[in-house]
C-alpha cells in the first residue's frame, strides 16, 4: 500500500462521508464532525496496519543459509569481449 494512494483515498472517503453526513442532518458542523472522525479513525487503523507488518517481519526467522560461492574460475567467458593481450 501507498501512502499517496492511502491519502486519496482516506480524503476522497472522508469527503463523500461528510456529504452523507450533511445531507442526513442538514448541518454543516455535524458533517464535518463525522468527516474528522472518519479521518481519525482511518489514520488510527492505517497505523495499526503498518505496525501489524513490522511486527510479522520482525517475526520472521532471519537464519537463511546461502549457497556457497565457487571459488573456482571458469575457463573460458560466453560471448564475453576478452582484453587485448588475452587468447
Amino acid at each position: 500500500m501507498y501512502f499517496p494512494q492511502f491519502l486519496v483515498g482516506m480524503f476522497g472517503t472522508s469527503l463523500i462521508m461528510a456529504i452523507w453526513a450533511g445531507i442526513e442532518t442538514g448541518s454543516i458542523r455535524t458533517a464535518l464532525a463525522w468527516a474528522v472522525l472518519t479521518l481519525i479513525v482511518l489514520q488510527v487503523g492505517y497505523f495499526l496496519l503498518i505496525l501489524g507488518l513490522f511486527y510479522k517481519r520482525s517475526t520472521k526467522s532471519t537464519d537463511v543459509n546461502p549457497e556457497p560461492v565457487n571459488p573456482v574460475q571458469p575457463l573460458r567467458r560466453d560471448g564475453g569481449v576478452s582484453s587485448p593481450g588475452a587468447q
